[in-house]
């Protein structure tokens, strides 16, 4: 009887460390969940010493309605002289033969920006290679400051990159996204960003 008392007790102790875990993690990731859709909502558009596109999909030479949304708005950025460098990223995907970075550089051009004031990272396949290459060519410039221009609920990951990675972000949403009106896939990528986010400011590593 007192060995099974022990093992109920044990058993009642275990669930209870347990319930306390679950709940922990919920609560850290609503926190996390909170603060995307925060940052989401922040505009920080001011002077800077460069403007920093995130890549998007591209279709055969021509950007996706995404990577065109971000472009646009990086113009934008640039047309109000807020910088006069814009650092374009995005490497080559599976199966083609131009990379992101590429792609809006010439849809850059086309829209007036001259080659002089563009620089392309054209070798980075996730969103911590992309940042990781911004800060080298940030340092090697000299420069210390980004507007980092991409989808709304990439803004917190955006900033604990550029932190961890040495140069002072600001971040700029576009709000023309084909993303944002979508309910259903704007909740997936603010889950996935709630999830990232604390990942890359724990696990990331620095330069």
């Amino acid at each position: 009887m007192v060995r099974a008392g022990k093992r109920r007790q044990a058993f009642r102790s275990a669930r209870r460390i347990l319930a306390v875990l679950v709940i922990t993690i919920i609560v850290l990731w609503a926190v996390s969940a909170a603060a995307v859709l925060v940052w989401s909502s922040r505009d920080e558009a001011r002077p800077a010493q460069a403007i920093v596109v995130l890549g998007a999909a591209q279709y055969a030479g021509r950007p996706s309605p995404v990577l065109r949304a971000r472009l646009d708005h990086a113009l934008e950025l640039w047309h109000r002289h807020l910088s006069p460098l814009l650092i374009l990223t995005g490497g080559t995907g599976s199966g083609d033969t131009t990379s992101e970075a590429a792609v809006g550089r010439t849809y850059a051009r086309k829209h007036g920006v001259p080659d002089s004031a563009i620089v392309e990272e054209n070798e980075g396949r996730t969103t911590s290679e992309s940042m990781r290459a911004v800060a080298g060519i940030l340092e090697a410039r000299g420069l210390q400051s980004a507007l980092l221009v991409s989808d709304p609920f990439h803004m917190l990951r955006l900033r604990i990159l550029a932190r961890r990675f040495g140069f002072t972000p600001y971040t700029s949403p576009t709000r023309t996204s084909p993303i944002s009106p979508n309910r259903e896939e704007r909740w997936k990528y603010i889950f996935s960003e709630s999830i990232k986010a604390p990942m890359a400011f724990f696990f990331e590593r620095k330069l």
